[in-house]
């Protein structure tokens, strides 16, 4: 076998990138030199959306982007932030595997419905172009619904009325002058799902991160890392407080105290 047929998946054989390279002297990102261009000089916001698209994004960009990021950062003691506080009760000598841990439960229901909506919002931008939304929009939760698929980032279990960072996210949007083409997009799919769905679903976070994002230079193959890098933050802080001030045990216990179990029971006598 040759030593270019070793490991090869795809077209490529020469690892690439166009982020960041270093020599002895410079550290280089998107062409900037690290520490005379950005250190100090740019925010992490805006440092975030530059790694991601390679571009340095508008005033009103960083504005909607940082506005997502502390919407989603902290939420009480969601799935993901038990599941960190309990694993590290259990390793308190690796907090990167208790961040680790709550982060890998970022799926199709808790936080990356994010970019399903995204996905979701797209399509309609996309069959709208005669500026039919409320019909482009009825159309697309049709079929999703044929599908099988549930209609993401509509209902929440806690707000049962608009969860409340909807409308300051949208403001946000409003005022930074960023498109609001998708929060047309997201609000014609809130007003459809009730016929169709037959229940009154309102938007949640999940479907306003995209419809404010895509309206700015944020790309939508990168919109599950919002949620990601978010809730990180929002780790951390947990496990700062569980460091000094330990849950972790306590939600064991509870679980263990409210466990039903449905299995057989043991047979009585003696051993066969």
């Amino acid at each position: 076998m040759s030593a270019a047929s070793i490991n090869k998946i795809g077209k490529s054989t020469v690892p690439r990138t166009a982020i960041s390279t270093s020599d002895e002297h410079t550290i280089t990102v998107r062409g900037e030199d690290l520490c005379r261009d950005l250190i100090g000089r740019i925010g992490f916001t805006e440092y975030f959306s530059l790694l991601v698209t390679g571009q340095r994004p508008s005033p009103g960009d960083v504005k909607v982007l940082d506005a997502t990021l502390v919407a989603i950062a902290d939420h009480g003691m969601v799935p993901s932030v038990q599941a960190a506080r309990m694993t590290y009760a259990a390793a308190p000598d690796a907090l990167q595997g208790a961040v680790a841990a709550g982060i890998l439960g970022c799926g199709s229901v808790i936080l990356g419905a994010s970019e399903t909506a995204g996905r979701f919002f797209k399509e309609i931008d996309e069959q709208a172009a005669d500026g039919d939304l409320l019909g482009a929009a009825s159309e697309a939760v049709k079929r999703w619904r044929a599908a099988g698929k549930t209609i993401p980032g509509y209902g929440h279990s806690l707000h049962k009325e608009r969860d409340p960072r909807v409308a300051a996210l949208f403001q946000v949007a409003k005022d930074a002058g960023t498109s609001l083409r998708f929060v047309q997009i997201a609000e014609a799919v809130e007003a459809a799902i009730p016929d169709i769905v037959g229940k009154d679903l309102k938007l949640n976070v999940s479907a306003a991160i995209p419809a404010v994002l895509l309206g700015t230079n944020f790309p939508l193959v990168g919109l599950r890392g919002v949620p990601i890098l978010a809730r990180a933050a929002g780790l951390i802080a947990h496990l700062c407080e569980e460091a000094v001030n330990p849950s972790g045990f306590a939600l064991s216990f509870q679980a263990t105290r409210e466990l039903v179990y449905e299995g057989p029971a043991p047979r009585t006598g003696e051993p066969a």
